[in-house]
């Protein structure tokens, strides 16, 4: 008996172990594309930051453009980096949830895993169109003059008042802020001011508390100030009130890295009252060696049907408490009593790089406790507002209790300096905690404002 060829014996296992491919393609099991498949969720879900000159390090628009970033992609949709998302999902449902549904992770693992395949142009949906820069269309632009921001100056607030020149109240559906230059702006928050409010002669941020200091154009809190890291706690000490504090702040639109456009559900609006300013307090951040100049505007979207809730929001910090050098979970919590029966609307939790979670709990007026808010792992490189899916009712009386954990240790990436306490401060490398709820009341149904189609002052 011959021996059977060695070439023909492994030609023949080849065919074999190709079998079940050609089967599942004889089968008509259809080949996962790009045009197809994953283009389509690309668009509802990343390019929105992934287009050119935007916030993302890079374009996700074409195949050319992903193709050469697949493993990646994949890498970062499988463990849930991308696209981000740091809410808790157990708690709330929200409207701005970008996060990725099963079946989509999989459609983009199955894609890569087969060759990430480009597929027929006829199969490709349009891509969305991005405005200058805008997520959404402005009927109006609003531009802060020049600024002049010097080269290495790290940490810089400057405050810009532009007026609406609004001869009747206007309500505000939506609104975004957007740098003129995104290298040097780290954050933009644009309240409203009535214009006798418009500081002459003087500075906002210059109005220093009892325990504040200021250098150059940015303010601290005094390292021999009280000490309370519990803000439910009942200050003591003469002319402090309370350790925690809140406020109202009348904010159309804030640019935090990673925060798109404010987008308030269908009759959610904002007021921006006739004769009033926007102030700008802008946080620039040059890290360059050379000066920039920049821009930024705000592009605001005039509601269009009834207004039947006013959104304002409240403020609510504890601004005295301190940090030991080392501690990996150091606790900081704020209390704040609702003055009123308020409209739940959205949620913002802020601290700096140290800022490691966030949790808020509501205390009813009944008793019982509910935890309203919870971010686990807290990320000072992308700070969204959450907006509810379900807006509520939360009642008069109702008690929020908010507890932040820091990260000071030498295993925070983020860390600044393990080795220094650390106290409130408006820098970066200091610290903040706050958490922002932005809520509503109920207002009488106003007439749709008319369109005035994209205006610009600048």
């Amino acid at each position: 008996m011959s021996r059977p060829n060695r070439k023909g014996l492994n030609l023949h296992r080849l065919l074999l172990l190709a079998a079940p491919v050609l089967l599942t393609a004889a089968e008509g099991t259809p080949q996962i594309t790009f045009d197809k498949d994953v283009a389509p969720i690309l668009y509802s879900h990343c390019v929105v930051c992934h287009h050119a000159n935007d916030i993302a390090p890079m374009s996700l628009v074409t195949y050319q453009e992903v193709r050469p970033w697949a493993a990646a992609i994949r890498q970062a949709v499988v463990q849930r980096i991308m696209p981000p998302w740091h809410a808790d999902p157990h708690i709330g449902e929200y409207i701005n949830d970008s996060r990725l549904s099963e079946a989509d992770m999989a459609t983009i693992d199955a894609w890569v895993k087969s060759g990430a395949m480009e597929g027929s142009k006829e199969d490709l949906p349009p891509a969305p169109q991005f405005n200058n820069g805008w997520h959404i269309k402005p009927d109006l632009i609003l531009t802060i003059p020049e600024q002049t921001v010097a080269a290495a100056n790290q940490d810089d607030y400057e405050y810009i008042y532009v007026p609406t020149n609004f001869q009747e109240d206007r309500w505000i559906q939506a609104a975004e802020v957007v740098p003129g230059d995104r290298r040097v702006v780290h954050h933009a928050t644009v309240s409203v001011i009535a214009a006798d409010k418009v500081p002459i002669g003087k500075k906002a941020g210059e109005n220093l508390g009892p325990f504040e200091f200021r250098t150059g154009q940015v303010n601290h809190l005094k390292p021999d100030a009280p000490v309370s890291d519990d803000g439910c706690a009942t200050s003591t000490v003469p002319g402090l009130e309370s350790f925690s504090s809140g406020y109202v702040n009348h904010v159309p639109g804030i640019y935090l890295p990673g925060h798109l456009a404010e987008v308030r559900p269908p009759g959610y609006a904002l007021k921006i009252p006739a004769g009033s300013y926007l102030q700008f307090q802008v946080h620039y951040s040059n890290r360059l060696k050379e000066t920039v100049t920049d821009r930024t505007s705000i592009g605001l979207v005039f509601a269009k049907e009834p207004v039947t809730h006013e959104v304002a929001q409240y403020e609510i910090w504890n601004n005295y408490f301190l940090i030991p050098p080392s501690d990996s979970a150091h606790k900081v919590t704020s209390c704040f009593t609702l003055p009123k029966d308020v409209t739940v609307v959205a949620y913002t939790a802020h601290m700096h790089f140290r800022g490691k979670s966030m949790t808020t709990e509501a205390i009813y007026p009944d008793g019982r406790h509910e935890v309203i808010f919870n971010v686990p792992k807290y990320d000072f490189r992308w700070q969204e507002t959450y907006f509810l899916k379900h807006q509520f009712l939360m009642p008069k009386g109702t008690k929020l209790v908010t507890t932040a954990y820091f990260d000071n240790s030498v295993n925070n990436p983020l860390n600044p300096d393990a080795t220094k306490a650390v106290r409130w401060g408006e820098p970066s490398n200091e610290e903040m905690m706050g958490f922002w709820l932005a809520y509503a009341d109920d207002v009488p149904q106003k007439p749709a404002e008319p369109s005035s189609g994209l205006e610009s002052k600048q």
